[in-house]
């Protein structure tokens, strides 16, 4: 494997993880809000929101894998 497809793959995890933090904590503070327990539920949809950012990332990857995959055998 070559340098481009480890730097792609870490910036695809990065993004993903990002991006399910926002999304977590968003959820996390609207739920919070909603029933009066901002300290329970903003670190809970964080949390919620890194481990589903992680995931999606890492799904990426898998595809990313497969594309590298083709063009290489042609």
């Amino acid at each position: 494997m070559n340098e481009k497809n480890k730097n792609n793959k870490k910036s695809n995890n990065a993004s993903g993880l990002a991006i399910g933090m926002c999304i977590g904590v968003a959820i996390g503070t609207a739920v919070g809000a909603a029933t009066n327990n901002m300290g329970l539920w903003m670190p809970v949809g964080l949390s919620t929101g890194m481990c589903l950012g992680l995931a999606l990332g890492h799904k990426s990857d898998d595809n990313d894998d497969d594309e590298t995959d083709d063009q290489e055998q042609t």
